[in-house]
């Protein structure tokens, strides 16, 4: 009996020793600086993913940025750990264009780009010289075009790539659709000046604008949202720490509650 309670004494000793290693923060990191677009992102590292990582012994501080140029500019220069508001053909470019050095680490719940009433109301009610607003940064302007040709509107030159498309790819404007490119933050508040507006998820639910609002969506999945971290410190424990919350079952819990009808990572399926 008394080897018996020993050997369970040692083993709960163990089990905590696990358990500390865990949840220890990364001794090198103290604190972890996330910066996001307004609106889902921010609301999922405030309700999840900062308390996940503070039972760790992290401090997080949460930047929230209105536009999708400084998120990635502030990643390379130090001032960011974490970015969370862009997939990964706009990483791509930017980063290229930018020569900076930034890697993907993980996906996240991502509300998908619509096509939301602006003075009409519905799909139904366009007719030709039909405005509509769309995000002016070329990878989701692209991604603006694609859902054009979807609907018929227009049809995009045979064998362009549909991640660079252009309006110089378009090869017939079936509805004579006029394109308004502005700032994507801006697109929400263009609906009275516009027929239609193309909003990107986040942006739309941050204004109060349901998704279940959109006249129509994009029927792609290769733009699901990811996490990017400097190439650099993609290894690293905290890093990968991260990760994990942003993987965690608390995480998928609450963003199924919390998000219904957004695109989940691929991994979770």
């Amino acid at each position: 009996m008394r080897r018996f309670v020993i050997k369970a004494v040692a083993a709960s000793i163990v089990g905590l020793a696990l358990a500390g290693q865990v949840l220890a923060a990364d001794p090198a990191k103290k604190q972890i600086v996330i910066g996001t677009t307004v609106g889902d992102f921010g609301d999922m590292v405030k309700q999840s993913i900062k308390p996940q990582l503070e039972k760790q012994g992290y401090t997080v501080k949460l930047v929230e940025f209105t536009d999708y140029v400084r998120p990635n500019l502030a990643l390379q220069e130090g001032s960011l750990d974490v970015n969370v508001f862009q997939h990964k053909p706009y990483l791509d470019n930017f980063a290229k264009e930018h020569k900076l050095s930034l890697k993907e680490a993980f996906q996240v719940p991502t509300a998908p780009l619509g096509i939301y009433p602006g003075k009409l109301k519905s799909l139904k009610d366009a007719k030709p010289g039909v405005t509509i607003a769309a995000p002016n940064d070329p990878s989701n302007f692209a991604r603006a075009l694609v859902m054009l040709s979807d609907l018929g509107w227009v049809k995009l030159k045979p064998g362009i790539n549909p991640l660079t498309a252009s309006e110089r790819d378009i090869a017939d404007n079936v509805k004579k659709v006029k394109i308004v490119p502005l700032e994507a933050a801006q697109l929400p508040r263009s609906r009275s000046d516009v027929d239609f507006a193309v909003i990107n998820g986040n942006y739309a639910t941050s204004s109060g604008i349901k998704l279940t609002d959109a006249v129509f969506q994009e029927k792609s999945y290769a733009y699901v949202n990811w996490g990017v971290v400097r190439a650099a410190d993609a290894g690293k424990p905290w890093a990968k720490d991260v990760v994990a919350a942003y993987n965690s079952p608390a995480f998928k819990s609450y963003t199924k509650q919390k998000f219904a009808g957004y695109k989940l990572p691929q991994n979770w399926n």
